[in-house]
């Protein structure tokens, strides 16, 4: 079963606004879903740059986000407990730290932003500042349905 995940930044495919990148504010985009199936108890979303050079880079870690959670608010919290996402927990980026972390790539071809969302039976029983390896592994046996969003970001040479 698939999760539908949207934006009303961006649609599929497309170029995330400048507003979502180290070049500009760097706050996390809106984000929506629907097709959640019966018995979802949390949410689990990772966001990641399969085309970064060193390797896949990771930009957010957020999990137990609520199962009845159908939305995220531009510029989501970035503490490690996110109150306001009620009592969600953010693990740690490739940034070194908590929250979103915008695509910030070198100058040249765009980068693909893959935003994936977990709908699962139970919340994760892991720490804030757990790693996308950390969440991956929790998550295992735990999965009713996923779904994506796939965003670009470019750089200019400068």
């Amino acid at each position: 079963m698939d999760v539908a995940l949207t934006s009303p930044a961006f649609a599929a495919g497309a170029a995330i606004p400048t507003k979502y990148t180290c070049d500009g504010a760097d706050v996390s985009p809106p984000l929506a879903w629907s097709g959640a199936p019966a018995g979802t108890q949390a949410f689990a979303l990772i966001v990641d740059d399969p085309d970064a050079p060193a390797g896949t880079w990771v930009h957010w870690v957020l999990f137990n986000l609520s199962g009845t959670t159908r939305a995220l608010p531009e510029n989501a919290s970035t503490s490690e407990t996110a109150t306001d996402l009620g009592d969600a927990r953010q693990g740690r980026n490739d940034f070194k730290r908590t929250g979103y972390g915008g695509p910030c790539p070198p100058p040249g071809k765009p980068h693909r932003y893959v935003f994936k969302l977990y709908a699962l039976d139970d919340p994760l029983v892991l720490r804030a500042g757990a790693t996308k390896a950390d969440v991956e592994s929790a998550m295992q046996g735990h999965i009713l349905a996923q779904g994506q969003l796939l965003g670009t970001y470019g750089r200019r040479r400068g």
